[in-house]
């Protein structure tokens, strides 16, 4: 009886025959000719029989392949000589494997074929990292698509996706970080890239959408699968890194809503699985004109005081907005409270000239390097709801403070939807609040909600609540009645240290 021949287009997986499924194993025992691409793990090879006919049609960027018409012809005119051909392709057959072009080759030519599924590296890779693509609490849904041609892509859609997995992006890294970038992804938000996944010689980046160019620069990104998004954090959990002292814990921080979390980066750091919150909204003054017109009279002034990072932030920007830039400033010196805030003014190319050692504001006062009698202080600052006790005391020295609308701070309107099933499922180990405005938004919206789904109020109370200094402190025990614990140094830093070293059950 006269052998017809037939086309197996065979999905190889992602490394050796430990990843190849059993059929298609079987198939490559009797192969007569096999067609493979690149990717292939060599490995695998060496399980077809001696006399099968091998050969490589395999694609990689930036180098000499096998034109796709050309692979067709060879699977038609093999598939018509009766031959049992073995097509096998990198990972699944049907994930950019271009197999369909290949399929109506062979429909055309009337050639038998077969698909046999294999396991693609979109999902592998981020599974032998520890990273789940979906996640109760972090990501209800994933897309898997090629960086390949990033131009083609709509990333105003993509930015709202919860978790990303990238193929073939390797090369376009920098051009896939600025599109989301740009379409609102947060700057912090996670990536790991996962290199030669399944095979002795992967490797594993981790950082954010600001660093992780910078850290894999000088480094062949291909093969590797990209994966964004907040699940990058539980790969912690799911790893061997059991020594780190937050491993298993989950922490809820509260936070603005446009700004991006370095709080969440170090508990990461520290193994835990962190919930983020949205507890502020920031938004500009409802009038500009205070804030203008003492840039307009800047000479007038000898201190500009910032307090926090969106003061720093919103006066620049107004700055440059009307057309001045650090220049302006001439001779003003600048006190700022607290290292983040320093840190904010020095991506502008600028230091200050007095930061308090105890990174809170009570502490400006007593260590300012001048007397303040007779001197004149710009503070741009929180429209509504800021402290007042810096003005007193400057006030009370003898300085002339001049507060002015930076920018306004408000609730949002409703609890984040993720936050709110983790602290219903009691799913929250810490809660942890860098202001004392952070605590009472999140009273607000905790008292809305328990109220709107009649629930008693207890979900706090095997939970621990976490200050990062004694006037958030005393908002905590006004509002929820007790804090557990406060950073003997008042930035997050300290804070992250706290929490790690805090006895949690």
């Amino acid at each position: 009886m006269t052998q017809v021949g037939k086309v197996y287009l065979v999905g190889a997986g992602i490394g050796n025959e430990d990843y190849l499924t059993v059929r298609g194993k079987q198939l490559l025992s009797i192969a007569q000719v096999l067609i493979y691409d690149a990717l292939v793990d060599e490995s695998l090879l060496k399980l077809v029989p001696l006399s099968c006919i091998q050969i490589c049609v395999g694609k990689r960027g930036g180098q000499a392949s096998t034109p796709q018409e050309e692979i067709n012809q060879l699977l038609v005119n093999y598939c018509l000589q009766n031959k049992q051909i073995v097509r096998l392709k990198s990972g699944d057959p049907f994930i950019f494997g271009r197999a369909n072009e290949e399929i109506v080759a062979l429909q055309q030519a009337k050639c038998n074929f077969e698909l046999v599924p294999g396991i693609s590296s979109a999902l592998a890779a981020p599974l032998l990292a520890g990273i789940p693509l979906t996640d109760k609490n972090l990501s209800h849904y994933f897309v898997v698509l090629s960086g390949h041609q990033p131009e083609h892509l709509d990333w105003s859609a993509l930015a709202r996706i919860d978790t990303l997995v990238i193929l073939m992006g390797g090369r376009a890294l920098p051009q896939i970080i600025e599109n989301l970038l740009a379409n609102g992804r947060s700057p912090e938000e996670l990536i790991s890239i996962i290199r030669h996944c399944g095979r002795p010689q992967q490797q594993i980046f981790w950082g954010t959408l600001t660093d992780i160019v910078d850290k894999t620069a000088e480094i062949s990104l291909s093969p590797a699968v990209i994966v964004i998004g907040k699940v990058v954090q539980l790969s912690n959990q799911n790893s061997t890194q059991t020594s780190l002292p937050l491993v298993n814990k989950t922490i809820l921080v509260t936070r603005a809503a446009e700004q991006s979390s370095k709080f969440t980066y170090l508990l990461q750091q520290q193994g835990a699985t962190v919930v983020e919150m949205p507890a502020l909204t920031i938004t500009p003054p409802s009038n500009w004109s205070a804030l203008d017109r003492a840039i307009a009279n800047l000479a007038d002034f000898q201190w500009l005081v910032l307090t926090s990072a969106n003061g720093v932030n919103y006066f620049f920007e107004r700055l440059n907005y009307l057309g001045y830039d650090a220049r302006a400033l001439g001779k003003i010196k600048i006190a700022v409270v607290g290292r983040k805030t320093a840190g904010v003014l020095q991506t502008r190319k600028l230091n200050p000239d007095f930061i308090p050692p105890n990174y809170v504001a009570d502490s400006m006062v007593e260590h300012f390097p001048e007397a303040l009698a007779g001197q004149k202080l710009l503070f741009p600052r929180v429209e509504t709801g800021g402290r007042d006790i810096l003005v007193q005391e400057l006030t009370t020295q003898g300085a002339e403070v001049v507060e002015v609308a930076a920018y306004q701070s408000q609730c949002p309107q409703q609890i984040d939807k993720l936050a709110w099933q983790a602290l219903q499922q009691l799913e929250i180990d810490v809660i942890t609040f860098a202001s004392s405005k952070t605590v009472k938004n999140f009273d607000q919206l905790l008292q809305q909600q328990l109220k709107s789904a009649n629930i008693k109020d207890n979900l706090l109370d095997q939970v621990c609540i976490a200050s990062i200094g004694p006037q958030t402190s005393k908002t905590c025990q006004e509002l929820l009645g007790r804090v557990d614990l406060e950073a003997a140094e008042y930035t997050l830093e300290g804070l992250t240290t706290a929490i790690a070293n805090y006895k949690l059950n």
